[in-house]
């Protein structure tokens, strides 16, 4: 089943971090609780999200801690029931604009009929624009996939995961990131993942700032995709 949900939480995004530390900062929190209700003659729905992030800085490595939950109910039936809680890592070494990463990720999605999901890998990274105000990347890599769905497959596969990754700044008021992902298995043929995030900023304060977010999900094996229009503050502290 395939479905095109319009939806209003506020959505995290965990790839700009590396842009934002500077010499004097080692840590990074950023919280964002929000929802959304909707109400007409003759429908109801409501949303609700919450995400916490902390992001750690020692020496040339940075370590990023995130947990996301997306729950909603469109007419008392159960819509989003989807949780994500993810530990990843950048390593910089000597060469300019290089770095290495890894990840391991844990993801149950109700939308996307996903029942349990770990992934873990490795790869590399090279920013072909790294400025304060303008920064784009390319990465790829390769992740072991762990998965049951709710139609009660259980399998594994290896994935390569290519990602494009981007974050302009105006004027330190306004900003726009983009994290597109493509993971397509190596050994199942028609498995693929995609994950699209872009997101506008409009900062407010120093630590707070309103967002506007376009999220794109699909998992083939399940014939799943959705689709978020998401809204809402912002709180992002470096200390």
């Amino acid at each position: 089943m395939k479905k095109f949900m319009i939806i209003i939480p506020l959505l995290l995004s965990l790839q700009k971090v590396k842009a934002q530390y500077s010499d004097t900062t080692f840590h990074h929190i950023l919280l964002s609780s929000t929802g959304s209700i909707n109400r007409s003659n003759a429908d109801r729905a409501y949303l609700l999200n919450n995400s916490l992030n902390f992001g750690l800085k020692k020496n040339s490595v940075v370590f990023n801690s995130t947990s996301t939950w997306l729950y909603g109910k469109q007419n008392e039936t159960l819509s989003n029931n989807d949780f994500s809680s993810s530990l990843n890592f950048n390593l910089y070494k000597t060469i300019p604009h290089f770095y290495y990463w890894g990840l391991l990720n844990y993801n149950t999605s109700y939308s996307l009929k996903l029942k349990n999901q770990l992934l873990a890998g490795l790869g590399i990274a090279y920013s072909i624009l790294d400025k304060d105000n303008a920064y784009v990347n390319i990465s790829d890599g390769v992740l072991f996939d762990q998965s049951s769905l709710v139609i009660g497959e259980n399998y594994h596969t290896y994935r390569n995961s290519l990602r494009l990754q981007y974050h302009f700044a105006i004027k330190e008021i306004l900003t726009v990131d983009g994290s597109h992902f493509l993971q397509n298995s190596f050994s199942r043929k028609g498995d693929y993942i995609i994950r699209s995030v872009t997101t506008l900023g409009l900062r407010l304060r120093q630590w707070i700032s309103l967002t506007s977010s376009l999220n794109y999900n699909k998992m083939n094996i399940t014939n799943s995709e959705n689709l978020n229009l998401t809204y809402g503050l912002t709180l992002d502290k470096y200390f």
